[in-house]
């Protein structure tokens, strides 16, 4: 599964989150937040599940569309 990553900064930013509020909520490091968001790191699929939770959508939510 792919999955689009500037969606978790477009979520994060609607519900004008922190990076530092998503880390403490979805229990990541706010660095790794970081290097998700700028794409400086491809994260595994139970990374993206812990932040799909913390910003209360469902994984597919982040999926990449075709």
């Amino acid at each position: 599964m792919d999955f689009d990553v500037d969606k978790i900064k477009i979520e994060r930013a609607k519900q004008c989150l922190t990076l530092k509020q998503l880390a403490k909520k979805s229990k990541l490091n706010r660095d790794t937040l970081s290097r998700i968001e700028n794409n400086r790191t491809n994260p595994r699929l139970i990374t993206i599940a812990k932040i799909a939770k913390a910003l209360g959508k469902e994984l597919e939510h982040f999926q990449k569309t075709k």
